[in-house]
């Protein structure tokens, strides 16, 4: 026997993916977007820098600054989330119930969302003397994620050029228990910031920092964290979220899918740093 949802209920249950992914993912926000891209890949445009020179005489030439022109390609990607459900076969859906399956998938897509973005840190070459192509590594040095660690982070990104106001910093539970335990991080005598009294750190020394808890998706890479520039990385989209809700008769249920199409790269490898820990 076939079975009909009325139109209503499937732009509900769209709708509430769609808000409820809003909140799910934590780093789209901190790099550079391009949505609505066509085809399954992207190129970032990466212009050079130039330098202005003399101009001598009244009729002379002008000097072409030759800016170099580069791409990134960010390969985007088909996702998926489905889940088999009966909540749909009461005659009004359970609001409930359509909200938290709604949250399910659409915590999925934005912790893939996350991944998306971290993998493309992760896949950087870093080095504790980075050439133009590479990212600036900060060795583990037998201590876990310091302030000093960080000071020398900022001060490499800023040193190579870098003046994005928006600095982000992506660490572990494990990495903020120690920023936690260090004076320069709890004394309002250096951070305005209340870390100890709401027992997270938010902003510090200019950046932004957000915790990512352990995840099935892989999440940050035991004893390792980002500090990164938002104009450093590219994220692209195909299609931010889409859902479909069909019945399966031989399973005698519906099939709940939340679709996302999407792909990240790192731009500029000189906007990023890879901090070791012990």
């Amino acid at each position: 026997m076939s079975k009909f949802l009325s139109s209503v209920a499937v732009t509900e249950f769209d709708n509430e993916v769609k808000h409820a992914y809003q909140g799910g993912g934590y780093l789209r926000s901190t790099v550079t977007t391009r949505m609505n891209v066509t085809g399954d890949t992207y190129k970032f445009r990466n212009m050079g820098s130039g330098i202005a020179t003399e101009k001598v005489g009244h009729a002379s030439f002008v000097t072409p600054m030759d800016v170099s022109h580069a791409f990134a390609t960010a390969t985007l990607k088909n996702y998926q989330a489905p889940e088999y459900t009966d909540i749909f076969d009461i005659p009004e859906v359970n609001f409930d119930e359509k909200a938290e399956l709604a949250s399910v998938i659409a915590n999925a897509l934005g912790r893939t969302d996350d991944q998306i973005i971290i993998d493309s840190l992760a896949a950087v070459t870093y080095s504790t003397t980075p050439t133009s192509a590479q990212g600036y590594q900060i060795a583990a040095g037998g201590t876990q994620l310091t302030v000093d660690k960080l000071n020398d982070a900022m001060t490499q990104l800023r040193g190579r050029g870098v003046r994005d106001k928006e600095l982000t910093c992506i660490h572990t539970a494990e990495d903020l228990k120690n920023l936690l335990g260090e004076t320069k991080i709890g004394s309002n005598d250096y951070n305005s910031v209340k870390a100890l009294v709401r027992g997270e750190v938010d902003t510090f020394l200019g950046m932004k920092f957000i915790l990512i808890e352990s995840r099935t998706e892989g999440g940050l890479a035991a004893n390792k964290a980002y500090v990164y520039a938002k104009s450093a990385v590219g994220y692209a989209c195909g299609f931010e979220k889409k859902t479909e809700v069909n019945y399966v008769p031989d399973r005698g249920s519906w099939l709940c899918v939340g679709w996302l199409k999407a792909g990240a790269v790192v731009r500029d490898p000189v906007g990023t740093v890879e901090i070791n820990m012990a």
